[in-house]
């Protein structure tokens, strides 16, 4: 029988992390379908940004009782999964409690503090659930959460107070079997946490303790190869993207804007015809109209959104009640790369569905209303940019299809005739000094 779970115990082991590793190598090729860009410099900046941006959580820290309890959510997560690999190895080896006699009375230390931190999980997991779904705010009953988006983020968090409350469950009734002196089940000191749960389970018989401990041992670690397959379909696979996406975050200064070489170099071409080399072929487009033409560092920026809408909450174009949601751009760049990583999965290569990013996925009107002024930016706690997005996008439909308000048509042709946004010629733009005299 023992032989039997281990043999069943591999198998879901080996399903799971065959199916995680499958959909893990189909994201990291919709990323690369990109185009290629270059962010090899300035690693020690990069690993600093790693440090606080994504291990520290330094944006987070602008409100000081949410980042608390989002950190103690981060490091449950993260630690608590220690004792993951303990379960996992005596899965495989048919042991219980594996690390116990290698670690001795620092076992029970560390099983006490796991335990701690389960505890602060659940609890700010039911915080998290009652703030999206009973308080209301703003940026989480917004219609960019409207249908899967919602019930995503419920989903995790449920699923969280689940896995916290079978540890705890199963630590409680492995100390009543110790008790009991059931075989196998050696003395690890008290657990102080689970201990509250005992008498919950007090009176019943070492068969029935066993089951349960059994049975919340297996839904456990089978919940949580499940959460590993979850993952990638979840906006909650920031919490590992988080950080490659922080070191390769942008190190230009605030607003500088990275300009078109193809735009830059026809006009010097013209001013210096000599410059111009032989048989150059024109420029095949301009901006971005499909993930195809962004480039692969907006695409991992896509996937690592968190769907916090913390951008959107500062957008000043959305607060003035414009259409534009910079969260919304991120989920429905990520909606269109998924939709173009299917297509490929199908027909071994894209085929031309017809559809693209610009109009099918986000609209003109989105995109006029941005005004460039960097508060998403500013405000994503994992360095994403919606505004590289925006702004390649706006560039096509500009260039591409000369597709643009009148008023910005006369203020691009005064920049082009002029010099300035402005309708006065070069000779008369001192005119104003004269009136002051």
């Amino acid at each position: 029988m023992q032989y039997l779970q281990q043999a069943l115990f591999v198998l879901m082991a080996i399903a799971a992390i065959y199916l995680f590793a499958k959909k893990v190598g189909e994201i990291r090729r919709n990323i690369f379908l990109g185009k290629s860009l270059d962010l090899s410099d300035n690693t020690a900046i990069r690993w600093k940004n790693v440090l606080l941006l994504a291990m520290g959580q330094k944006k987070m820290f602008k409100n000081i009782p949410v980042a608390l309890m989002h950190f103690i959510i981060y490091a449950g997560f993260i630690i608590i999964n220690i004792e993951v690999l303990e379960i996992v190895l005596d899965g495989i080896l048919g042991t219980h409690r594996l690390f116990l006699p290698l670690l001795g009375k620092v076992y029970n230390w560390l099983i006490n503090i796991f335990e701690i931190l389960a505890l602060g999980v659940l609890v700010v997991c039911v915080i998290f659930l009652a703030r999206r779904n009973w308080l209301k705010l703003k940026r989480f009953i917004s219609k960019d959460l409207n249908g899967w988006p919602k019930t995503d983020a419920n989903f995790i968090l449920i699923t969280e107070i689940i896995l916290m409350s079978l540890f705890l469950v199963m630590n409680a009734t492995d100390q009543l079997l110790q008790q009991n002196g059931a075989a196998h089940y050696s003395s690890t000191g008290a657990f102080f946490v689970s201990s509250l749960l005992m008498p919950l389970f007090e009176g019943l018989s070492t068969s029935t303790l066993m089951g349960i401990e059994r049975t919340a041992w297996w839904i456990h670690i089978g919940g949580i190869f499940a959460f590993l397959n979850y993952l990638p379909y979840s906006k909650h696979l920031h919490i590992a993207l988080a950080f490659p996406n922080a070191y390769y975050a942008k190190l230009d200064s605030i607003g500088k804007m990275k300009n078109m070489p193809e735009v830059q170099n026809e006009v010097l071409y013209a001013m210096q015809p000599e410059l111009a080399p032989a048989n150059a072929a024109p420029p095949s487009s301009f901006g971005a109209k499909d993930v195809f033409d962004l480039s692969w560092k907006n695409l991992l920026d896509a996937y690592s959104c968190t769907e916090c809408g913390r951008c959107t909450d500062e957008c000043p174009a959305n607060i003035t009640g414009k259409l534009l949601s910079p969260r919304k751009i991120m989920m429905a760049t990520r909606d269109r790369l998924e939709e173009v990583g299917k297509n490929i999965n199908q027909n071994q290569s894209f085929i031309q569905d017809n559809k693209s990013l610009l109009h099918d996925y986000i609209s003109v009107e989105e995109l006029r209303a941005c005004t460039t002024c960097n508060a998403c930016v500013e405000a994503c706690p994992v360095s994403i940019s919606p505004l590289d997005i925006i702004v390649e996008l706006r560039r096509s439909l500009i260039m591409e299809e000369s597709n643009a308000p009148q008023e910005w048509n006369s203020t691009f042709s005064n920049i082009e005739n002029n010099f300035a946004p402005w309708k006065f010629s070069p000779d008369d733009r001192d005119n104003w000094v004269s009136e002051m005299a």
